[in-house]
């Protein structure tokens, strides 16, 4: 998707060169992962902020008994305590310029929706307690109040246009990172990569140059499949997302055909328009059978 993105990018700011238009794929891509920490920190400031709360209630004029001897399980969260002394955390949040406390808005509406779930009152009102348990309040005050929230997208949005479409994504991978914590790992857990080897970042590299430097070629193959359309009059996106899928056909024979087509027909259906998902799986199905007949293809 990303790198779809930065070819269509690429099309539209002429006089932006190749080298230039690739490194911002891998920049693109830092900034996704910037984002996958900073969801992460999120659920360290949602409890701080609630640790602060209690604080100030209790030096209230007058507190009641409840602020005077306020419930602390969540506060003291063993999942959070872990997350919050993380090392591969705690180096990036001492070098990240964005900080969720100055968004004290957005974590009091957070955590005033967290406070009022059953969610929440079910775990506050648990007679047990357990790291697990910690660790699955978490899982599911994510999905609940962090996972598809519009004004955390909208705030997201403003920091960065890179997370304009990441947010969805990003998401899924805090949940596997929540999954995967372990207690005993204490602050040394490791958290996902950025990349799970270095054939990912060789991957992303060679589709955006194969797409770009094979564009006429591919385009061609577009035009003699397309015996009913005028290529002029494609949606520009359908062409670079068929331009991507073609490059990604013809130079990753390990990558099954099926897989390749179906990855691609999801970001027409979402990225283009409403017929592009049909018109791109139909067009590319000529295309692919085209090449196969040819030689060019044996997968």
């Amino acid at each position: 998707l990303k790198v779809v993105q930065i070819i269509y990018a690429y099309y539209k700011n002429s006089g932006k060169s190749i080298k230039a238009a690739e490194d911002e794929v891998f920049f693109s891509l830092s900034k996704a992962y910037d984002l996958y920490n900073h969801l992460l920190l999120l659920m360290v400031a949602i409890t701080h902020y609630e640790a602060d709360r209690i604080s100030f209630l209790s030096m209230k004029v007058r507190p009641t008994e409840s602020d005077r001897n306020p419930n602390l399980k969540f506060v003291n969260n063993r999942f959070i305590a872990q997350l919050e002394k993380n090392a591969q955390l705690v180096k990036f949040a001492e070098k990240s310029k964005f900080n969720w406390v100055d968004n004290s808005d957005l974590l009091r509406r957070l955590l005033d929706s967290i406070v009022q779930s059953d969610v929440y009152k079910e775990y506050m009102e648990s007679e047990t307690s357990s790291y697990e348990e910690d660790k699955e309040l978490w899982r599911k005050l994510y999905k609940a109040f962090v996972y598809d929230n519009e004004e955390l997208d909208a705030l997201l949005e403003e920091q960065s246009l890179y997370w304009n479409d990441d947010k969805s994504t990003i998401d899924t991978f805090v949940l596997k990172t929540i999954k995967r914590f372990e207690e005993e790992n204490g602050a040394a857990q490791q958290l996902l990569p950025e990349y799970k080897d270095t054939a990912d970042m060789d991957f992303a590299s060679r589709l955006f140059r194969a797409a770009v430097a094979n564009a006429d070629e591919y385009r061609q193959m577009m035009g003699e499949c397309s015996k009913n359309w005028d290529m002029q009059r494609l949606a520009f996106m359908d062409v670079v997302i068929m331009q991507a899928a073609i490059a990604e056909i013809m130079t990753f024979e390990d990558i099954p055909l099926s897989v390749t087509l179906n990855e691609y027909v999801e970001i027409a259906k979402h990225y283009s328009t409403v017929k592009s998902g049909s018109f791109v799986n139909g067009l590319l199905d000529s295309i692919t059978k085209k090449l196969r007949s040819s030689g060019k293809i044996n997968k």
